[in-house]
């Protein structure tokens, strides 16, 4: 056992039954709509946020009737394909009726479309080294298109495409970083900067699903930089390569402090789920540079251990988990390969970064996480600087709907101190 090795706890804090149980969602297609995703369709939330309940209802109840549960099949992912294409045309139609109206429409449409075809692509796509599959690739490039149009309206702070120079690039990394980019108006004569958000997105959620973080970024005056992280979608880093994410990031400081609109003295991290744990290394590893973190839902070291991971596949995630990490990390189809050594390569605790100093950093998850075992956040209390945390009892993974409400109040504090280490 390496000098900062862990081994898993004798019990997780979810308790023995939640962990050794596989939940209902995994029965089946009409088991995953009726147990897990109704509800939160229902209320056009993650998941469905930007969706709308009449648009995914008959598509379920297509899949159930034919029985469709694989969530990687072609015929799953093209069941949601003409609800959005019809969505799309509306939009273009909203757009061509002119007028601000014409516009708030168009851009309700374009993302109801978008939210469908995220459901479309789930649970996991990437396109390194090469495109893991077709099908939901092309679902992929149609979410990104109508999004591409959603954003556009969105005057004065429209969403902007930008193809980063990934600069610090070294081995199989590809050579520009995708990212979205907002940016509150400018009052005109005024050469003032903006604070921003680094927004570091998670295994399934990509840039086209943060429309309402963004928003908020923008009612702060902030701007947000939104990119994915290594082995997910766009991202150019070499998955494989545990340092590939340091080097990501220093290409995207590089190019902020060029663009000249933003205040270096003001930027923050936030990582969501599979991004928290890149938001923990940035956290460290980028402490000048960054004011504060929030590490989302993070998983730093049991996480990659096989015990846990031997019961993940049957807790909250709608499809196998352990297939997707696998691949994500680098590992291909290996999934033997990523149990028995994904831990000792990829383990914040392991590699020694939790025992380097940080800047601030916010932990925040629910104690029942079923994904990254809260046991992973409490973790980082024991090693470096002091830590700040917030966890909801009782809830499931990123302590949802409670968590924003606790984040927002400390990252307008952290930006209000404007000072890094």
């Amino acid at each position: 056992m390496a000098p900062d090795a862990r081994p898993p706890p004798n019990q997780w804090l979810m308790g023995v039954d939640a962990f050794e149980r596989r939940m209902p969602h995994h029965a089946g297609i009409r088991a995953l709509w009726e147990s897990k995703w109704r509800e939160p369709c229902h209320r056009a939330v993650y998941p469905f946020h930007d969706g709308a309940f009449e648009d995914f209802e008959p598509v379920f109840l297509d899949l159930i009737a034919r029985n469709v549960y694989d969530g990687n099949s072609a015929e799953f992912t093209l069941a949601f394909i003409p609800a959005a294409q019809a969505l799309d045309k509306r939009g273009d139609q909203a757009v061509a009726e002119g007028g601000s109206e014409g516009k708030k429409k168009a851009s309700e449409l374009y993302l109801r479309a978008a939210c469908l075809l995220r459901i479309a692509r789930f649970a996991y796509i990437t396109g390194f080294p090469s495109i893991n599959d077709p099908v939901k690739w092309q679902a992929w490039e149609l979410q990104k298109a109508i999004y591409r149009k959603a954003g556009s309206l969105w005057s004065p702070s429209p969403m902007l495409e930008i193809s980063i120079p990934h600069t610090s690039a070294k081995g199989r990394d590809r050579d520009t970083i995708p990212a979205y980019v907002r940016v509150p108006p400018s009052t005109p004569g005024s050469k003032a900067k903006c604070p921003a958000v680094i927004l570091l997105t998670g295994l399934d959620g990509y840039r086209p699903d943060n429309t309402t973080r963004s928003d908020e970024f923008l009612s702060r005056g902030w701007g947000t930089v939104i990119f994915e992280i290594p082995g997910t979608a766009d991202c150019p880093a070499d998955s494989a390569d545990p340092l590939s994410p340091d080097r990501l990031l220093d290409s995207v400081f590089a190019w902020m402090a060029a663009d000249g609109r933003f205040d270096m003295a003001r930027v923050m991290c936030w990582g969501l789920s599979s991004g928290g744990y890149y938001a923990v290394r940035a956290a460290h590893m980028h402490r000048e540079k960054l004011v504060g973190v929030v590490a989302h839902g993070a998983g730093t070291h049991h996480f990659f251990g096989r015990e846990w991971l031997s019961r993940a596949d049957g807790h909250e995630y709608p499809f196998q988990l352990t297939p997707a990490l696998a691949m994500k990390h680098g590992y291909g189809d290996d999934v033997e390969a990523y149990l028995d050594g994904a831990q000792k390569k990829f383990s914040l605790l392991e590699t020694g970064i939790l025992g380097l100093p940080s800047t601030r950093l916010l932990l925040v998850n629910g104690t029942l996480d079923g994904l990254m075992p809260i046991e992973d956040s409490m973790l980082l209390f024991e090693y470096g600087s002091p830590k700040e945390a917030r966890f909801f009892t009782g809830a499931l993974h990123m302590g949802y709907p409670m968590a924003n409400s606790s984040v927002y109040p400390w990252m307008e504090q952290v930006m209000g101190s404007g000072s890094t280490k």
